[in-house]
């Protein structure tokens, strides 16, 4: 393979490698501020051939045995996990992540989600027969049902700069597994990874056109993958702004979508909470990526009797963490993604100093070199109203408010536009564990900050549409086609 395609400088078509008709562009390495490659820009029309592409493959790739399309993504586990170095050494250059985040995170979790789902059984089942009180002409009778999963077709994966593998795979994997095939449209800041990736499927044995990359940073490349006639689901992973300009393109024909938007996790911390637990929690999340993360609990609530010693303890936290060049062993927090990221994050900033807000530690730029780094930052005395409070800032930036009683708490945890992630510290599990059924969040982690990864996941409100992971992508994955007999 020439080392052209191995740096993803072509596109991948209807598995073939194809120079892209809008030439290229840098990518560029966050902690350096050095381009590690170059990526191609696709056109609409390379677009609509990819799709094209993955609409041909789809009758026999739905047909192939569920066995040996497993067998295929049991392959490509093997092949990511095989090569998790080198890929991981990109992925790092692409996004600035640590050593630790890019091989565990990123790759690590690729290959782990196409190992989990080459090991999918048959997915349908059946119903048990029913009597039907008011049988055909009135007649009682028995009739037999069989749920069937079917694939939805084709599928457009729009993925996410802050996790160039696991995002990918998390998509390509269970959309493979069900019978669909894939159109990958991925993130324009680190597309190099996703082209390592479809390497790595092509090296497995997946049939031309099943799965295929475009991408490029024109917004019609974009709107092109998602308005495609060939197309009949989008799965997102991004901006709420973004996902719903794509709601309303997908609209125009009903297309399916799932989608995991925005994310502006309540943490509420109890009085009786381990408050060495909370910190904890909360630091590592917060900071994790460089604060890049839609689960991270960056609004953080704490009652009275503990608000003044969470504050103290969080500056403390992040006062310990080590900022700069993310391939340094000890490094905690690299470079956000770009320099106009690391502008909007320092915007939200002096945004929240206006405000009222008091900025205990953090909000300068650490003068540890090169890279687009952002000091882990603790805004305090914050109020419900205040625009940190209430918008993703995605980026190493939490703010702190303060409440009194058990429904206060509830109340501010749910006043927001979005509803991915909450969290919720306290001594007391009946009450951690009534707290959480009443927060308007897709999930909800008590006394920790760990994630299942069988559970489903997913948002409320502008944080997303559907469920994710373990089962619950072959469910999102696939349309229920019932088929009735006669007993």
């Amino acid at each position: 393979m020439s080392s052209q395609v191995a740096d993803g400088q072509r596109l991948f078509v209807g598995g073939e490698w194809v120079e892209p008709d809008g030439g290229h562009y840098a990518v560029v390495d966050p902690a350096t501020e050095e381009t590690v490659g170059w990526a191609p820009e696709a056109s609409r029309d390379q677009v609509h051939a990819a799709a094209a592409a993955a609409r041909e493959a789809l009758g026999s790739w739905s047909r192939t045995p569920a066995e040996e399309r497993a067998a295929i993504l049991g392959r490509a586990a093997d092949l990511v996990r095989g090569r998790l170095v080198p890929y991981a050494e990109l992925a790092q250059a692409e996004t600035g992540a640590t050593t630790g985040t890019a091989r565990g995170m990123q790759v690590g979790v690729a290959a782990a989600r196409f190992r989990r789902y080459a090991t999918v059984e048959p997915a349908e089942w059946a119903i048990p027969p029913q009597v039907n009180e008011a049988g055909p002409f009135g007649r009682a009778a028995v009739m037999g049902a069989l749920a069937v999963r079917q694939p939805v077709g084709v599928v457009t994966c729009i993925t996410s700069y802050n996790n160039p593998w696991a995002n990918p795979a998390g998509k390509i994997a269970p959309a493979l597994a069900m019978g669909n095939t894939v159109v990958v449209k991925p993130a324009p800041q680190d597309p190099l990874s996703v082209y390592r990736m479809a390497e790595a499927l092509e090296a497995a044995g997946v049939p031309r056109g099943v799965v295929n990359v475009v991408n490029g940073r024109a917004v019609e490349v974009g709107e092109a993958a998602v308005a495609s006639p060939d197309v009949d689901m989008v799965s997102f992973t991004g901006s709420t702004a973004v996902g719903q300009r794509i709601a309303e393109v997908c609209g125009r024909d009903m297309k399916r979508q799932l989608m995991e938007l925005g994310g502006k996790g309540a943490a509420l911390v109890f009085d009786d909470a381990d408050l060495a637990s909370a910190v904890s929690g909360i630091g590592t999340t917060f900071s994790f990526y460089s604060g890049q993360i839609c689960t991270a609990p960056t609004r953080v609530l704490a009652q009275r009797g503990v608000y003044d010693r969470l504050v103290e303890q969080l500056v403390a936290y992040a006062g310990r963490l080590k900022v700069g060049d993310p391939r340094t062993p000890d490094t905690v927090v690299g470079p956000v993604i770009s320099a106009a990221h690391r502008e909007r994050v320092e915007s939200y900033v002096e945004l929240g100093r206006k405000e009222g807000a008091v900025v205990i530690t953090g909000g300068e730029r650490p003068s540890t070199g090169p890279g687009f780094l952002v000091a882990p930052t603790v805004l305090a005395d914050c109020t419900p109203e205040m625009r940190v409070v209430r918008e993703e800032i995605f980026g190493p930036v939490v703010v702190v408010v303060p409440f009194d009683e058990e429904e206060e708490g509830i109340a501010l945890a749910n006043d927001s536009d979005y509803g991915l992630i909450d969290y919720v510290w306290s001594g007391d599990v009946a009450r951690a564990f009534r707290v959480a059924r009443r927060l308007r969040a897709g999930g909800v982690g008590v006394n920790t900050v760990g994630r299942n990864m069988e559970a489903p996941f997913g948002g409320f409100k502008k944080s997303g549409v559907g469920r994710d992971v373990g089962s619950y992508a072959l469910h999102a994955y696939s349309e229920v086609q019932a088929i009735v007999w006669a007993g």
